[in-house]
């Protein structure tokens, strides 16, 4: 492009130097628009000048920088009629045609435009000629710089390659002042955010807990933050306005890999708290959909992560503190004296005061049930322990605390007798239909006596397996409620129990084992019709004939005349003492 003929060389020099020097020196994109303008304006002895730069929509050029123009006219401007940005060059204000093909576009006289917008706002202002050029990088059309003149103005070939030059260095300033402002943003990015992270590990160092992040959070987003469990339970929230859900949110499962850090769910934006490829709590963010900022995203990210370690620290101390309770607790229903001073010791640590008296409440799920998250249940063993550790979150607050814990299969609890409310069969029950979804169970109490917690314990695991054998579930079971069976399990030994019942029925025991029948079943059924055949046979769905051959089976095989009162007692009671022995056993620890 030709130098200027007939402006003076020095003083272009004297501009671009100082566009160029404005870069150098640091000046922001803003600063650098405004100087911009101004040396156009006065180089070429311009009415206004105006710098333009695209919407973020793209829809529109809204003025970035001018000189001659007053400040509220441009915000004016900006706010009610920007340019619009039009399809293609072939139409629409002289900046858009500019913008959109990439030269050079002028209006001698504006009167003899169609009327438009640009038009109207061009008449309103009192200018009469317009010229824009586009600010052109190797990255693309900047924006236009765009010249106006009060009077009808042809312009000639030299002003237009006046105006293309300036342009031409005040585009290669611009992008540079774009990528310095880049660096700027981006070096301050970097530096809140590791600030940010110094605050969540702060917290995390001085035991802020979940509750103490999701504060940071929220002062730092300025929203309401919630975080969730992977079962979908609140853990906390900042600012707490919000009551907790009286049903736990369900939270989909999803694979890590299926979904983005930070995203948007309807009006919120939530975040995952991943812990080894697993999901293991939510992060929701109240009305930011949409809205997050990069420093806001980074805020997220490092919430996230210091959450991760301090679900890590709770599942490490809660690990530990189930198993050492879990160790006290087999200890003491295998016989270890409550009263010696190293289990007291160990009890006192934990928050346990053995000297109390103490209930044994045991508890065991029927049905396989559903987890929160909506999975089937499986594994017993593994419920049990997640159902004692929410039983232990229920009565966290509870003093003196009980001792809870989970073995085989079921949740045992060596509960306060001073504590009644809660009673400890309702934690449990709950505690197990939390963790199973709306599971029943069945629940045997058992209250203090002089043998010991072993013995305690032993008759409750008892009472529990007896209790299992009849019709019913979701209830309680107290000794009482087993009528004989109750004082049996609780003073007699099974060992002698079982020898007693099978001088009597272990005959028909050994004989149904053998020939793969039913008679021990059968005779069942017989007493508990009052020796009635056909109801008998009703029950079993036989014909009555079978009862008949089947209890004089059982009557050769025993001796026993159960046509004789004598003998239909001694049968009843064989079974009895045969079902307590084996009730009995599912007391004894291994």
């Amino acid at each position: 492009m030709s130098r200027p003929p007939d402006v003076d060389l020095r003083s272009w020099l004297s501009a671009i130097s100082g566009l160029t020097a404005a870069v150098n020196v640091g000046h922001d994109l803003p600063e650098l628009l405004e100087l911009v303008a101004e040396t156009a304006r006065h180089l070429l002895d311009l009415d206004f000048c105006g710098i333009m730069l695209p919407s973020d929509d793209g829809t529109s050029l809204r003025i970035a920088a001018a000189s001659g123009l007053p400040g509220e006219y441009v915000a004016t401007i900006n706010e009610t009629r920007p340019i619009a940005l039009e399809p293609d060059a072939s139409r629409g204000a002289p900046a858009s045609r500019a913008f959109r093909s990439g030269k050079p576009s002028s209006v001698s006289d504006v009167e003899l435009e169609p009327v438009s917008s640009w038009s109207h706002v061009a008449r309103e202002q009192g200018y009469r000629s317009i010229l824009a050029v586009p600010l052109v990088t190797t990255a693309g059309v900047l924006g236009t710089l765009n010249s106006y003149r009060s009077a009808v103005h042809q312009f000639t070939t030299e002003e237009v390659e006046q105006l293309a030059l300036l342009a031409e260095h005040a585009a290669i300033a611009i992008r540079s002042a774009q990528v310095l402002d880049d660096l700027r943003e981006q070096h301050e990015l970097i530096v809140r955010s590791e600030q940010i992270h110094d605050r969540f590990v702060r917290i995390a160092a001085e035991s802020g807990g979940v509750a103490g992040i999701a504060t940071a959070l929220c002062e730092l987003v300025g929203c309401e933050v919630t975080v969730l469990d992977s079962d979908g339970e609140v853990l906390a929230t900042e600012p707490a306005r919000r009551p907790a859900p009286e049903a736990p949110v369900v939270v989909p499962q999803r694979e890590v890999g299926e979904r983005r850090f930070v995203r948007d769910d309807g009006p919120d934006a939530v975040a995952d708290v991943v812990l080894d490829g697993t999901v293991v709590a939510i992060v929701r963010l109240a009305g930011q959909a949409g809205r997050l900022d990069p420093l806001g995203v980074r805020a997220v990210e490092h919430a996230c992560v210091v959450l991760a370690l301090e679900v890590l620290r709770q599942r490490t101390a809660a690990a530990v503190e189930a198993r050492l309770r879990g160790d006290l607790l087999i200890d003491l229903i295998g016989g270890a004296d409550p009263n010696a001073k190293s289990v007291r010791e160990r009890a006192r640590l934990m928050g346990h005061q053995l000297a109390a008296e103490h209930h044994v409440v045991v508890a065991e799920a029927h049905g396989r049930g559903v987890s929160p998250a909506g999975e089937p249940v499986r594994d017993a063993v593994e419920l049990a322990r997640r159902a004692a550790a929410e039983a232990l979150r229920r009565t966290s607050h509870l003093r003196p605390r009980p001792l809870i814990g989970a073995l085989r299969g079921v949740v045992v609890a060596l509960w306060p007798s001073e504590i009644t409310t809660p009673s400890g069969e309702d934690v449990l029950r709950r505690a197990i239909a939390a963790t199973y979804g709306g599971a029943t169970s069945t629940v045997a109490v058992v209250p203090p006596a002089g043998a010991g917690l072993a013995a305690a314990y032993r008759t409750a695991r008892g009472a529990l397996a007896f209790a299992a054998a009849e019709p019913g579930s979701d209830r309680v079971v107290t000794l009482d409620d087993l009528g004989a069976a109750g004082p049996l399990l609780q003073f007699a030994e099974p060992a002698a129990l079982r020898r007693y019942a099978d001088r009597t029925v272990g005959p028909v025991i050994r004989y149904d084992a053998d020939h793969g029948t039913d008679l021990l079943r059968t005779l069942r059924a017989y007493l508990d019709a009052d020796l009635d055949r056909a109801a008998t046979a009703e029950l079993l769905v036989v014909h009555p004939n079978t009862v008949s051959q089947r209890i004089r089976r059982v009557e050769s095989l025993t001796g026993l005349n159960l046509r004789s009162p004598r003998s239909v007692v001694e049968a009843r009671t064989a079974l009895l003492l045969s079902d307590v022995a084996r009730a009995g056993e599912h007391g004894v620890v291994n």
